[in-house]
């Protein structure tokens, strides 16, 4: 009987282990279009932390790094002369590499100050497949964010793209918010940011979970028009 019950237990946790497998797999393949660039677990600084006595991490400022769309290219310097080009489309600053800057060489508070980047940033509460157009050069100017993080921080009108628990100390991804970009040559993008924690767990409640790791998609229209339109 003891090895009967041990065995339904081993089965049961087998059991569990696959259904969560499958269900990795099928959160990966819904963000799957053929289209869009998906990008997984892509580490921030990890080694930086907001509290003292973190294993394996030192209390300090997080180092911003820089993200090139076109070529998913991850780049860690923060020169003037790299800041100051079109090297980059988005600056993962701040805590967490959590406050997300676009390329926008007019923004005297973001990191592309006096370069000649052209993004602008723009919220639409709409999930991500269903945004096909890009509004106007002048409605993307009008209501440009200039940056998107934590929902209704520093300003009460700041709009993000995650929820910060000050109950848990957790960021919450708000679902089907979707950002209409315009890159630092000034072509059209949609961006979802997904999630910031490793391995994009659909709820986390453990204050140490691996972070920052971001998982997002993105769809770049190459031929210059306001066609955002994927599967």
């Amino acid at each position: 009987m003891r090895y009967a019950t041990l065995f339904c237990m081993l089965a049961a946790t087998l059991l569990a282990a696959s259904c969560k497998k499958d269900e990795n797999k099928d959160t990966k393949a819904s963000y799957e279009d053929g289209v869009s660039t998906v990008v997984y677990d892509l580490a921030g600084d990890t080694e930086a932390s907001v509290a003292d006595g973190v294993e394996g991490k030192e209390r300090r400022p997080f180092k911003s790094f820089y993200f090139k769309l076109k070529t998913k290219l991850q780049s860690w310097d923060s020169t003037a002369a790299n800041r100051r080009s079109n090297s980059w489309d988005l600056a993962f600053t701040d805590v967490y590499n959590a406050l997300v800057y676009v390329n926008d060489g007019s923004n005297a508070n973001g990191p592309g100050y006096g370069g000649p980047g052209k993004g602008l940033i723009i919220a639409v509460d709409s999930p991500y497949a269903k945004i096909t157009t890009a509004p106007s050069p002048e409605a993307m100017k009008e209501n440009n964010l200039k940056f998107t993080g934590w929902d209704g921080y520093p300003q009460i009108y700041n709009t993000g793209w995650y929820f910060y628990s000050l109950t848990t100390h957790l960021a919450i991804p708000i679902k089907n918010r979707t950002f209409v970009l315009m890159t630092a040559e000034g072509k059209y993008a949609k961006l979802e940011l997904i999630n910031v924690y490793q391995g994009n767990p659909p709820a986390v409640t453990d204050l140490y979970w691996p972070a920052p790791y971001f998982t997002f998609r993105y769809y770049v229209q190459e031929d210059g028009s306001r066609n955002l339109r994927t599967p």
